[in-house]
């Protein structure tokens, strides 16, 4: 087992992508394959000594060019044969790494992961599976962005993919998944979002029906079903919001001296806050659905985000997410209700 780190991914490489991965390394027996330039990494190491050492061994894989954020997806993928990301995604499915972690372009890591890593039996569409971090505990948001347009068979088969998902990373024995829609009755929303409620009631037991956008922050459910392009709008608010609003109680705190008194007492709770809404907490988004484990870190990962991006590739990893996800496709391609199907190996 092993992780490929790609480098020179994200607003931060390669700074970032390395600090993260030798911070995560500590305490963690998976071994880490470094992708990008050996000679600014080398340099980066050098500059800093003491970081190389202990912790899970570590490889640099060479890969000298790399896949802008404004390049289109899977032309780049086809063309740069030795961007980073490329490289990474061929090691993965080589079998030398067993997953994958990218804070680049999120286009090309699903174009990357496809060309390369291939999709697992019966899987229709790749999804993104993010972990969001609720006050009511943490719910999965599948899909978050991969597609924009779905068919019903497609959301079927996220709902099956998230409740794995939940069951393997989240230790939430029997997941209650929902779909997102405009109102809970069966008939609202448009007839892609009624075919799927349909299908989910039929095939996934612990199917709450249709949420509304307030009901997943209430926690009616545990994984939470939409196409990428509702998945992602949501996502970024909720992003936008909670920093919103942190900074509103912030500034709001300063402005008086009763207020500064009282951020002092409220400092550790307000500190608690922050870190459970911070998106660095859950490190990124897993691409589920391909053969193999692959975390995508937001754009602008700092070395913290990073370092939990690969911590979480390899709690997926060591838990056996991918056999999961597998099973539970294959008994949805069987007919089986997905029930018990999805869990542990």
């Amino acid at each position: 087992m092993a992780i490929a780190v790609d480098l020179l991914g994200g607003d931060h490489a390669p700074e970032a992508p390395l600090r993260g991965a030798l911070d995560a390394r500590s305490g963690m027996a998976v071994p880490l394959l470094l992708v990008g330039p050996r000679d600014p990494v080398r340099s980066l190491l050098d500059a800093t000594p003491g970081e190389a050492s202990g912790g899970a061994p570590v490889q640099f894989v060479e890969a000298s060019d790399r896949i802008g954020m404004e390049e289109h997806p899977v032309e780049a993928v086809r063309k740069k044969r030795d961007a980073s990301l490329v490289v990474a995604a061929r090691l993965l499915k080589e079998g030398r790494a067993s997953a994958l972690v990218s804070a680049g372009n999120t286009g090309a890591v699903l174009a990357a992961s496809l060309l390369h890593v291939g999709r697992l039996p019966g899987v229709e569409r790749p999804a993104l599976a993010v972990v969001l971090p609720l006050f009511e505990g943490p719910v999965v948001l599948i899909d978050a962005g991969a597609n924009v347009d779905c068919p019903p068979s497609h959301l079927l088969q996220f709902g099956v993919l998230g409740r794995a998902f939940a069951r393997v990373l989240l230790g939430i024995q029997q997941p209650r998944v929902g779909l997102l829609n405009i109102g809970e009755e069966p008939s609202k929303g448009n007839e892609a979002a009624q075919q799927a409620h349909g299908l989910m009631a039929g095939r996934i037991d612990g199917f709450v029906g249709n949420v509304e956008g307030k009901d997943v922050f209430a926690g009616a459910c545990d994984v939470v079903v939409c196409d990428g392009f509702v998945g992602n709008v949501l996502l970024k608010s909720m992003e936008g919001f909670a920093s919103s609003l942190l900074g509103a109680i912030r500034q709001a705190a300063l402005q008086t001296v009763r207020g500064r008194l009282g951020g002092l007492l409220l400092k550790p709770a307000l500190g608690g806050l922050r870190d459970r809404l911070d998106y660095r907490t859950y490190g990124g988004a897993f691409l589920v659905g391909v053969r193999g484990v692959v975390v995508v870190a937001h754009g602008r990962s700092d070395a913290r985000a990073m370092s939990n991006a690969v911590r979480m590739a390899a709690r997926g990893v060591q838990d056996g997410l991918v056999a999961a996800l597998e099973a539970a496709v294959a008994g949805l391609s069987k007919g089986e209700r997905a029930d018990g199907i999805g869990q542990r190996p």
